[in-house]
């Protein structure tokens, strides 16, 4: 089983990615983008140097995407496979930027994964107080300094991507209690 945490940052997949692996021992963790050694090179890529073209931008994370298809998810489809972030997400901050046509983001993302989504995408959703909260507890980096009401367009731009690309979406209210989170993401898998 392929799964996916999804969330805005300070939803807290990081720490429900960890409760996961202390519960699931034999799972393969990952992380997209990033997840390869071509992976981790093109994050740092956009990450250092902002692409005047969107496109460009959005093409380097598919190539992101084939390469995490073919290394860590086909590889270990046998396996529980527990991903922080998947093509939802990069479907979810083209549709916010508005440059790509949805009927080709789709397309575009089927031809990177060759058609391997997560069979199930958790979306751990915030408030707007408790995003503004979380934000004023840390120093926030470039994402989060597009302010609140950037970050509550990408959390529900990861509602449409999933419809889009027609995934089962689960969403849990991540401003409860840790353990109530991952509870429910241990009961949803199982």
């Amino acid at each position: 089983m392929y799964i996916a945490i999804e969330g805005i940052d300070t939803a807290g997949k990081s720490t429900q990615i960890e409760r996961l692996r202390e519960h699931f021992k034999d799972a393969v963790i990952t992380k997209e983008p990033g997840g390869t050694e071509i992976g981790k090179e093109i994050r740092e890529m956009v990450l250092s140097t902002r692409a005047k073209s969107k496109r460009a931008e959005f093409l380097l994370f598919l190539a992101d995407r084939a390469e995490h298809i073919k290394e860590v998810v086909e590889p270990n489809q046998g396996k529980l496979i527990i991903s922080d972030r998947s093509a939802v997400s990069g479907v979810a901050y083209a549709l916010v930027q508005k440059e790509i046509d949805k009927k080709d983001l789709v397309l575009l993302n089927n031809f990177a994964t060759n058609g391997i989504y997560p069979s199930k995408i958790f979306l751990l959703k915030l408030s707007e107080d408790e995003l503004r909260f979380r934000l004023s507890q840390k120093e926030l980096d470039g994402i989060e300094l597009r302010g609140v009401e950037y970050l509550l367009n990408i959390q529900e731009a990861i509602i449409e991507a999933a419809k889009l690309l027609d995934l089962e979406l689960v969403t849990i209210d991540a401003t409860r209690k840790i353990d109530t989170i991952t509870s429910e993401i241990l009961n949803n898998i199982n």
